[in-house]
């Protein structure tokens, strides 16, 4: 999985990286182990919450884990993995609070949440080391929405257009296309640098979403950051931070990011693992009262720079399990983006993909991200589409009878090629998309003249 088009490090890359090497550490003691935490002496006043330490073992065991709670004697260490064999009395070393250094020679880079790279070649650290838990810009200085953005796809350059600094969520149950879609839209929309966060992927999966579904075109301007489903809740619920930091380091640059994280859910089931560590109680559908706030926090890191910024324009991917839209999490993410697109499993069952469902589907960039011409053939397509799906049921089993309904009629010419359209896969310009669907609105009306 060796990446190419790299850009190589330099010599000051190599000389950052020497003067970072650390000589002293503070060190404790474990004195308790526990199934998933250790509670360790002696570091009480040298680390805070969130802190990162590194457990040496006398039985040659090296661990790192994150700091929990802090009381007076001992401190309480979620290890990354299970704290097989540690023993009391190891070292603990103190490493302080989690850091990222991104740099312009990470495009085209797979790496996991701790800056370590997955694709078998060193990876350089940046020269500005930000914390992975950033707070969103200022809100009263953020500009608006900007520029509608090619996606190359005709259905979200038409009736779901997306702008620059929109942030919306695609939710689909498992196996509806959901991955080849981000990996279409990753390939196709126009940005400068596109960082994708792989969350709880199955491990085979980093190694096929790299190679056959971003391509080396994808790979081109992208990063990769992966914690598969096999790693610590930690190493999932930070690969979205340690994502949204780099994108956010390439929009402090003045550059347009395309950020994509997959899964959300899964972000959030990791978080539910470490607050219950933490000793949080559930909550609303077995979550910690501490997921929303995770899960908003996290999208609001996203959208509009302030002046003198780029943006950072987001699909934020979630699973829904049986396509229950009202679960806490997609119900969380749903309220504080711009938009939502759900795929639909029944019309992925009959062949159709992506499996939009348009009815089901919105972009808050409309209207203004379309022309007055252009908003009313989208409100045109939805109302047939609408209509369609309200008589489906009569249509299907002959009852409806032709004259009942003029919009009910002209929907029923025209749901064939609308179909075909929200099913188009070609790469198409934004004027290409509305063509298309402009015919698969005006063809079926000389049908209707001549019956």
């Amino acid at each position: 999985m060796k990446p190419k088009h790299l850009k190589p490090p330099t010599i000051f890359h190599l000389t950052n990286q020497l003067n970072a090497v650390r000589y002293k550490f503070r060190a404790g003691s474990i004195v308790s182990v526990g199934d998933t935490t250790v509670a360790v002496s002696g570091i009480s006043d040298a680390v805070g919450l969130g802190d990162r330490v590194e457990i040496h073992s006398q039985t040659g065991v090296t661990m790192q884990g994150e700091v929990l709670g802090i009381e007076p004697e001992t401190v309480e260490v979620l290890t990354m993995e299970p704290p097989t064999g540690l023993f009391l009395a190891d070292t603990v070393c103190v490493l302080g609070p989690p850091m990222v250094a991104p740099d312009p020679i990470w495009v085209g880079r797979v790496l996991d949440p701790d800056m370590k790279p997955l694709d078998g070649l060193p990876l350089f650290p940046g020269f500005d080391p930000v914390s992975p838990f950033a707070k969103p810009p200022p809100p009263g200085l953020r500009r608006g929405f900007g520029a509608r953005v090619d996606t190359g796809n005709a259905v979200f350059n038409t009736l779901l257009p997306l702008v620059r600094g929109q942030r919306i969520g695609l939710f689909a149950g498992s196996g509806v296309g959901k991955s080849t879609l981000l990996g279409q839209l990753a390939r196709s929309i126009e940005a400068d640098v596109i960082v994708i966060a792989l969350i709880g992927e199955r491990g085979r999966e980093l190694r096929h979403f790299v190679e056959k579904v971003l391509g080396d075109d994808g790979m081109k301007r992208a990063i990769v950051v992966a914690a598969t489903s096999d790693q610590s809740p930690l190493q999932r619920r930070n690969c979205a931070h340690t994502a949204m930091s780099v994108a956010e380091y390439f929009r402090d640059r003045g550059q347009h990011v395309l950020f994509i994280a997959d899964s959300i859910t899964r972000f959030a089931e990791a978080h539910r693992d470490v607050a219950f560590a933490a000793g949080e109680r559930a909550g609303p559908g077995g979550f910690p009262s501490s997921m929303p706030h995770q899960i908003m926090g996290l999208a609001e890191r996203a959208g509009p720079g302030v002046p003198g910024t780029g943006d950072i324009t987001a699909i934020f991917s979630v699973l829904v399990a049986g396509s229950d839209m009202e679960g806490p999490v997609a119900d969380t993410l749903r309220g504080v983006l711009d938009g939502h697109v759900v795929l639909d499993r029944k019309i992925a069952e009959r062949g159709r993909y992506p499996a939009i469902d348009l009815l089901q589907s919105v972009s808050r960039s409309l209207p203004d991200a379309a022309t007055e011409e252009e908003n009313a053939m989208i409100a045109d397509a939805r109302r047939l589409l609408g209509a369609y799906d309200k008589a489906e049921l009569m249509i299907q089993s002959g009852l409806y009878v032709r004259g009942a309904d003029l919009v009910t009629d002209r929907a029923i010419q025209c749901w064939p090629a609308l179909d075909r359209f929200l099913g188009n896969s070609a790469h198409l310009s934004v004027d290409g998309s509305f063509k298309l669907l402009a015919d698969a609105l005006e063809l079926p009306t000389a049908a209707l003249a001549n019956p």
